[in-house]
């Protein structure tokens, strides 16, 4: 039998071609691919290292599932790095990240996503892939996981994996935008759960709403603060956290 070796190519299949009683190797580091309308078939497929892609069909083998091999979640300065692997990838359009925000003593909440990761569609070596999330507010429990979605819209959900950060110490940080117009953010972090109070004032200490007065958990959060109905002016904003008081100022202009 004639072996046809191919060693660091890429071969790209037009619609018919026939290789009758003869082997195909596909070496490491090689590849082939099948544009839409083209078939790759054969009797069987031996032990492929290279990588099959492109939308055409492969027939004359059972199908490989997406295999996902590891999920991982890493903390580093405030962030959650996502890490994952696959072994094997048969029409995978890509991977939904979904997180769930909470703490232990609450439930959490609904599952949101909050990114997107492009698959590498027909694939038969090790894929890997990552996504960081930054936006560590709510609580100090999240949860994440996969959403693996095929080419034909039909999706299978990973394992779930989960990661706790709590803040080390009490803190109110500057509102943003800061000049801002009508809206504004107003971030703060709780070591321990505390009765949480926020008010805000206007430059003479009048007292003009409160924003928050209410229990949390320890966690990270935001609320935000809309200042439509407000005149142009320095306004200030202060927290009360059981014995933790801070208070900041910030600029409305219209």
């Amino acid at each position: 039998m004639k072996k046809i070796n191919f060693i660091i190519i890429t071969m790209v299949l037009v619609p018919s071609i026939y290789l009758f009683g003869q082997a195909i190797v596909i070496g490491p580091g090689s590849s082939i691919v099948v544009p839409s309308g083209a078939d790759l078939c054969a009797g069987s497929f031996g032990n492929i290292t290279g990588d099959i892609s492109g939308d055409g069909s492969q027939c004359g083998q059972t199908p490989v599932p997406v295999e996902l091999t590891s999920f991982t979640a890493n903390v580093r300065e405030n962030k959650v790095m996502l890490e994952w692997l696959t072994a094997t990838e048969v029409n995978n359009y890509g991977f939904e990240i979904e997180k769930q925000t909470g703490s232990k003593q609450s439930v959490l909440g609904n599952w949101e996503m909050i990114g997107f990761i492009e698959g590498h569609g027909n694939s038969n070596s090790p894929k890997q892939y990552s996504f960081t999330d930054k936006h560590l507010i709510g609580g100090s429990l999240f949860k994440y996981r996969l959403k693996q979605i095929d080419n034909d819209g039909t999706y299978e959900y990973s394992d779930e994996i989960e990661v706790e950060i709590i803040p080390v110490e009490f803190a109110l940080y500057q509102n943003y935008p800061n000049p801002f117009n009508p809206s504004t953010k107003i971030r703060y972090q709780l070591p321990q759960e505390s009765k949480v109070i926020i008010k805000i004032y206007d430059i003479l200490g009048s007292e003009v709403i409160t924003l928050l007065n209410e229990k949390k958990e320890p966690g990270v959060y935001e609320v935000d603060f809309n200042a439509a109905h407000l005149s142009s002016g320095t306004y200030i904003y202060r927290l009360v956290a059981g014995s933790f008081v801070v208070t900041k100022k910030m600029l409305l202009m219209k």
